[in-house]
C-alpha cells in the first residue's frame, strides 16, 4: 500500500506566557512539523485571544497557524507529540485538500484574515 501525501492545517496553542518568547514558540511548533517530515507551506503567528473556557489553567493564549504537506502516516507521530509536549496548550490537525496553494501561501503575509479585500472582490463596481 501506498503512503500518500496530503496536504494539512495545523492550528497550535501556547499559553499567554508564550508572548514574551515568540520565537522559541515558534520554533517548538517547527521542530514538531519538521520531525514530522512536513512541507511547510504557510506559517504564521495568528492570533492572541481570550479563550472560551480554562484550558489548564490559562485564560488567554496564543495560536500559530500553519499550512504544510506531510505523509499520512506521520499524522500519528505529529499528534501524539503535539499532546506530548508540555509547551503547547492544544493542537488541532485538519486535512486543508480543499484550499487552492494560493490560499494558503496568501494566509501567511495578512494581518487579518479576510480583511477588506474580501469586500472589493465580492462589488467591482465598488458598492
Amino acid at each position: 500500500m501506498q503512503d500518500r501525501t496530503y496536504t494539512y492545517e495545523g492550528l497550535f496553542l501556547f499559553p499567554q506566557a508564550a508572548v514574551s518568547d515568540l520565537k522559541g514558540a515558534s520554533d517548538h511548533v517547527l521542530e514538531l512539523l519538521n520531525r514530522a517530515g512536513a512541507e511547510i507551506i504557510s506559517f504564521k503567528k495568528w492570533d492572541e485571544r481570550r479563550l472560551a473556557y480554562e484550558v489548564k489553567s490559562n485564560k488567554r493564549g496564543l495560536y500559530f497557524l500553519a499550512y504544510f504537506k506531510a505523509k499520512g502516516s506521520k499524522m500519528q507521530t505529529l499528534e501524539r507529540d503535539s499532546n506530548l509536549s508540555e509547551k503547547l496548550l492544544r493542537a488541532m490537525i485538519t486535512r486543508a485538500d480543499h484550499m487552492k496553494p494560493e490560499m494558503m501561501e496568501a494566509s501567511e503575509g495578512r494581518q487579518q484574515p479576510g480583511h477588506g479585500s474580501r469586500r472589493a472582490r465580492a462589488h467591482p463596481g465598488g458598492r
